[in-house]
């Protein structure tokens, strides 16, 4: 009966995630979209010329995501362990659930009302920059700056998805026993050691999980996200290798060099999920899956 009740979530997965991939022939093809994908004329390997010999926007899409998932991995995923901790700390379980429903709220906002809201806060005729004339000061340029774009990105991805990212950990940290802490504070251990010898371990396996999870995704860095401010900053500081898809692709016809991009992006995806899962397995942790 179980084994029933996945057949519709089965179905699904394979309509709409492994049918698609049989799409990636197109990398393959001078794809035409009114020839179709099996009546387009094969070129071979032709498509990945740009991707071999280093085509400038190609390498700089490249670049900029490498870049972008850097920082984000490394300022915005620690923030979510944080407010999970914060709010662990909290004694009052009322505040606990007002403070976590506020946090994680922004989770269920489009990115077109994200960056909207930057906008009316950080743009040239926001809110921030508004009260800095009336004051007399210079106004700051954020919006549109490409020099501090990455970070614009970083805030506004830590925004929407901390709180919502917040909950995994919090779930994590329910499943610490309780009589841990007890017997650790009865030794006299003070709230840093029992966070660091308690705590943390207990965090470790839900880490290794997401970072592999980040690591199999670091060539994606949001589309939306992005897509919607790069006229903003132009495409040297935005372009990404999912907006040059989109670019080079739909925009541009080249459909054929953008499917192989995307084909060597979900292979080196999946390559860096097995390497890293192979490491989680080597420090004990069960990572994506076990051995």
């Amino acid at each position: 009966m179980l084994t029933l009740f996945t057949l519709p979530g089965l179905a699904l997965l394979l309509a709409f995630q492994y049918y698609p991939l049989l799409g990636n022939v197109i990398a393959f093809k001078d794809y035409l979209p009114f020839l179709g994908v099996w009546d387009s004329p094969w070129v071979g390997l032709d498509n990945f010329a740009p991707l071999i010999s280093g085509d400038p926007r190609f390498m700089n899409a490249l670049l900029n995501t490498l870049l972008i998932t850097l920082v984000q991995t490394v300022v915005a995923f620690p923030v979510p362990i944080m407010l999970a901790l914060a709010l662990n700390a909290l004694v009052s379980e009322r505040v606990k659930r007002v403070v976590q429903s506020i946090l994680y709220l922004p989770h269920f906002l489009s990115w077109v009302i994200v960056v909207a809201l930057f906008q009316q806060f950080l743009g040239g005729s926001g809110l921030i920059n508004n009260t800095l004339r009336a004051s007399g000061l210079d106004p700051i340029h954020i919006i549109g700056n490409p020099d501090v774009f990455i970070a614009l990105l970083t805030a506004q991805v830590t925004w929407k998805d901390a709180g919502w990212a917040m909950i995994l950990f919090l779930a994590a940290l329910s499943r610490i026993d309780a009589e841990l802490y007890e017997a650790a504070a009865v030794d006299g251990a003070s709230r840093g050691r029992q966070l660091w010898h308690i705590t943390l371990p207990g965090l470790r396996g839900i880490v290794v999980l997401l970072l592999i999870l980040k690591l199999g995704d670091s060539l994606s860095v949001g589309f939306e996200q992005l897509i919607l401010q790069q006229a903003a900053v132009g495409l040297d500081a935005a372009e990404v290798l999912d907006t040059y898809v989109y670019n080079n692709g739909i925009a541009g016809g080249n459909w054929g060099q953008s499917a192989a991009v995307g084909l060597v992006k979900g292979i080196v995806g999946v390559v860096l999920v097995l390497s890293a899962n192979k490491v989680a397995h080597l420090f004990g942790e069960d990572g994506v899956y076990k051995r």
